[in-house]
């Protein structure tokens, strides 16, 4: 294998990144045909295949993803050199990608990212609203706000605290209906359903609620609309403590019911070790969510 050229490494980092050869191009202010010939000259230099090449889109090939942490750290070296050379190695600049369920990404993390944006003004936050785990391997996000524990080896993961979720519904619906409170209240009244497919119902029963599909006023599977109908009155669901707290209008129900316990986890890749930008922004979730309970 010859020696790295850093123009080609960079043309393989902003290629992966971009996912396509014009757009890194645009981003390094190349021709295409030249950045092409960077990324087939790396590919030869180290002897392996980076991308699979689909129409216009580049998507990394199994040895691509290997060596990509590998590339970026010399590239996160290489960038150190020069801020220490120019006087700004103080400087934390760039986006960080964060994703999170869509009710954690509309009602926890906005303030957290303003907070953010205060102490470091360089760098911009891109939310991703979405109830699927993205992939960190595949840089489908820097930062993952998960509730459960990721098994790859490769991923760096930190417990924040167990969140808790009672039930709750609209305080009209109360009026209308009445407050229960024991698990055999929950027999009688309408639910807010997540899913179809019986795994919500399983769930239910799992905690000792003795409801059925008739229960069910509604189905949806994304949080966010979930709660936006326990608001409007169609029955009861469960919803993290300090998010229901914020909303006016509910009321918990089912209290003598235990509520729902799970973990918050913070999970990024390994570009924390050298990107400062990342641990600015995975410290500062780290520490906002820790507090949000509070």
């Amino acid at each position: 294998m010859n020696r790295l050229d850093w123009n080609q490494l960079h043309a393989f980092l902003e290629t992966a990144d971009t996912g396509s050869l014009s757009a890194a191009a645009r981003k390094l202010g190349l021709t295409q045909p030249t950045l092409s010939r960077q990324v087939a000259a790396i590919e030869a230099s180290l002897g392996v295949t980076l991308f699979e090449r689909v129409g216009k889109a580049m998507t990394l090939t199994a040895a691509g993803l290997d060596l990509l942490e590998h590339a970026r750290a010399m590239g996160a070296a290489a960038e150190s050199l020069t801020l220490a050379a120019t006087g700004r190695a103080q400087a934390v600049e760039g986006v960080v990608t964060v994703s999170a369920s869509d009710i954690v990404a509309t009602c926890l993390l906005p303030p957290l990212v303003r907070a953010m944006r205060q102490q470091a003004r360089g760098i911009a936050i891109e939310l991703i609203a979405s109830d699927a785990l993205s992939d960190l391997r595949r840089r489908e996000a820097d930062i993952a706000v998960r509730n459960v524990k990721p098994e790859q080896p490769d991923l760096i993961a930190r417990f924040i605290r167990e969140a808790t979720a009672p039930f709750y519904a609209a305080e009209s619906w109360v009026r209308a209906h009445g407050h229960p409170r024991s698990a055999a209240d929950a027999a009688g009244p309408a639910f807010v359903g997540s899913d179809r497919s019986g795994r919500y119902l399983a769930f239910l029963h799992h905690h000792g609620l003795p409801v059925t599909e008739a229960s069910f006023s509604c189905y949806v599977d994304h949080s966010t609309t979930h709660w936006a109908l326990v608001q409007q009155g169609l029955g009861i669901g469960a919803m993290m403590e300090e998010i229901a707290a914020a909303t006016p209008g509910v009321v918990r129900v089912l209290d003598d019911v235990p509520p729902l316990r799970f973990p918050i986890w913070l999970v990024t890749h390994r570009e924390l070790r050298t990107s400062r930008r990342i641990r600015t922004v995975f410290d500062g979730l780290a520490e906002g969510l820790a507090a949000a309970a509070a």
